[in-house]
């Protein structure tokens, strides 16, 4: 007997994993996997955001996200520095190279992402 609930998540999971695995594809010329590509595009859209608020954006553990970031640092996509109001807190800011690197992979992932969900519009710059 089929379970409407469990048949929708299901549902849900497959599309999640390929559309996953499009946007992997997409952004791997771009020398950037889903998570670093996702954080870069927070960082984007206002330059720094705090670790925390960053983790609970792109829905990842602390130390999966601190990973992440590293990976960033290591290729000049992102820095990360001491919070000047409470020195508890880690910024995480995008540089140049990562902006660069955020726009040039911007269309391929639209795309990517547009052909999985099937979408009928055009990519967005």
């Amino acid at each position: 007997m089929r379970d409407p609930l469990v048949e929708s998540w299901r549902s849900l999971l497959e599309s999640h994993a390929r559309a996953h695995a499009a946007l992997e594809r997409a952004l791997k010329a771009h020398e950037l996997g889903v998570s670093e590509f996702e954080v870069l595009e927070r960082l984007a859209a206002g330059d720094q955001r705090r670790m925390q608020e960053l983790g609970e954006a792109v829905h990842l553990s602390q130390s999966a996200l601190s990973r992440v970031v590293g990976r960033l640092e290591r290729g000049g996509l992102a820095t990360r520095d001491l919070c000047p109001e409470d020195r508890r807190g880690v910024m995480v800011c995008i540089t140049d190279a990562g902006r660069e690197r955020h726009e040039a992979a911007l269309p391929a992932y639209r795309a990517a992402l547009a052909e999985a969900l099937g979408e009928n519009h055009a990519p967005q710059p």
